[in-house]
């Protein structure tokens, strides 16, 4: 325990921001993969908790983990909430094609298979390799869960965990555990008229955007003179960029920032930089592994268009802005290879 002990001191001494770090990079993998979802949090486990789990032992009496530094894998530990479940998918596709991902299960499958409702959620033992994103390059080799889960299915999750964890030796009333089960069943149905909720709406911003779009041509020129702001963006980009996802609310203040601080502040100007042209271009340039979502694709498209002006002008915004210039620069470096800079 006391050779554990001393490894746990190093690493943690070595990684004083892996709990943002992690947060950041895979958040803004997300992200950038278009994917709408609810937050990213990570956490890295404490020496308690660490000892705790290494003094486990099985029915017969062994260790658990007889290698506890490499054989427990969630010394980091990150959790994705969506929104709803159809996300989820998505979610392991983008941590799979830039994680190695050395274990996954299905916690709602499992839960469903044995007859009974409880704990819903995807867990994922991954190891950041060669293709991971550029903020986790000093945890190379690094194991690390991943928890992916319904906003629902947390909720339910951390109400029940707390609940056992106040009562003694984790025995409650079993009229607790009838309301747990029943909870459980009623949030899966829930999940699944979320599921279909945004199906009806995906069917509805495509038919809304062709109409919207012929409307708009009748006035363009009234139109183009006009300005906006962040709470006209996500519907104003819907209308211009029909194919493209909505992203989180909360991030059009940051999308509007970025225009008004390259002097795109009209519906005219918005309307230039995302000429069909000008995304095609962008997109084949970076070669999307995903479908980017608002947020990215306007980011890209004015770096595109005003080059290492943009990176200058925007480099220390946004939530991570200590990663964020040299991520620019990258991406800006492979627009230049394909000769779509302006």
């Amino acid at each position: 325990m006391r050779e554990l002990h001393a490894r746990y001191d190093e690493w943690t001494a070595a990684h004083p921001r892996a709990q943002d770090d992690f947060e950041a990079a895979i958040g803004e993998l997300l992200s950038d993969a278009g994917l709408a979802f609810d937050n990213v949090t990570a956490r890295v486990k404490t020496w308690r908790s660490l000892r705790l789990k290494a003094m486990r032992r099985t029915d017969g009496g062994d260790f658990a983990y007889p290698d506890p530094w490499n054989d427990i894998h969630d010394l980091v530990g990150v959790r994705v909430t969506t929104y709803h479940s159809n996300e989820i998918p998505a979610v392991l596709a983008v941590l799979g094609d830039s994680l190695e991902v050395l274990r996954t299960i299905d916690k709602t499958a499992e839960t469903r298979i044995s007859g009974q409702f409880g704990y819903g959620s995807h867990h994922l033992v991954c190891r950041v390799g060669d293709n991971a994103p550029p903020g986790l390059a000093p945890y190379h080799g690094q194991q690390f869960e991943v928890q992916v889960r319904t906003v629902l299915q947390h909720a339910w999750a951390e109400f029940e965990h707390d609940i056992r964890y106040k009562s003694p030796d984790g025995v409650v009333d079993p009229r607790i555990d009838r309301a747990f089960a029943l909870a459980a069943g009623l949030i899966e149905l829930a999940d699944q008229q979320f599921d279909q909720v945004a199906a009806i709406l995906d069917e509805e911003h495509g038919e809304g955007a062709a109409t919207a779009d012929g409307e708009a041509d009748a006035d363009r020129a009234a139109a183009d003179a006009v300005e906006f702001g962040a709470e006209t963006l996500p519907g104003l980009l819907t209308l211009l960029l029909p194919t493209v996802p909505r992203s989180k609310s909360e991030h059009y203040a940051w999308v509007e920032e970025l225009l008004d601080a390259n002097g795109v502040t009209t519906v005219g100007d918005l309307r230039e930089l995302v000429a069909p042209e000008r995304v095609a271009a962008v997109e084949a340039a970076l070669n999307y592994r995903f479908q980017p979502g608002h947020v990215r694709i306007i980011d890209d498209l004015l770096l595109a268009a005003f080059g290492s002006d943009h990176v200058a002008r925007t480099g220390k915004s946004g939530a991570h802005p200590a990663q964020r210039p040299a991520r620019l620069r990258s991406r800006l470096g492979q627009m230049r290879k394909a000769g779509v800079v302006g």
